[in-house]
């Protein structure tokens, strides 16, 4: 028998109550499916697993879904059943508040600051090249305006910004600025966005950065 549980945006302890009760309604062996939107989810379920001697594994649908697999035998559900009341807020590993924050960079020129252009344009270099030695990276890099011209052919960052579009960094440039400063043949890493996902990263995320 196989029983299968959403627990798409629910926080800890959801996810780990939902599936036990799952299991106390099993008619003997029989598998769980849980889908998630987390990792955190995904930990906490799988310690809950371990702790109760479930067969446990788990898989990335998308980048936003994950499904945690148990087995549990006739006996292992017996034991459930017959179990009163648990407390399930141990089980979890961390709370939504400590999940890694989403940070977005904005850059708005071709130089950092204001001032000597040529110093901004050593600083913006620099900046660029200091994220991709972070521990943290951002999840997504805007360019915009001026910006734009940081993602083309003849910047100087192209090689940081490839390195970072490796680890994951989603680089996205504004295509109505490519186009107002000619620059749509010319670009060189990371894909073209639109204003309506510009305000949609901005907005969605815990932390902004300008440069």
């Amino acid at each position: 028998m196989i029983t299968k549980v959403n627990a798409i945006g629910d926080a800890c302890p959801i996810p780990v109550v939902k599936t036990k009760n799952a299991i106390k309604e099993l008619n003997g062996a029989g598998t769980v499916e849980t889908l998630v939107d987390n990792e955190i989810a995904v930990q906490n379920l799988t310690k809950m697993a371990n702790q109760k001697g479930y067969g446990v594994k788990s898989e990335k649908l998308s980048e936003d879904q994950f499904r945690v697999t148990m087995e549990i035998s006739a006996d292992q559900t017996a034991s459930a059943q017959a179990a009163p009341g648990e407390e399930t807020v141990e089980e979890c590993l961390v709370t939504p508040s400590d999940r890694k924050k989403k940070t977005v960079v904005a850059v708005t020129a071709s130089v950092m600051g204001t001032g000597n252009d040529e110093l901004g344009a050593v600083l913006i270099k620099g900046f660029l090249y200091a994220l991709t030695q972070m521990d943290e990276l951002p999840s997504s890099i805007l360019f915009y305006n001026g910006g734009a011209a940081l993602t083309c052919e003849g910047s100087a960052s192209i090689e940081d910004l490839k390195s970072l579009e490796a680890q994951g960094v989603e680089i996205l440039t504004c295509g109505t600025c490519l186009n107002y400063y000619k620059l749509s043949e010319k670009l060189a890493v990371g894909g073209v966005t639109n204003m309506y996902e510009i305000t949609e990263r901005l907005t969605q995320a815990d932390l902004v950065v300008r440069p």
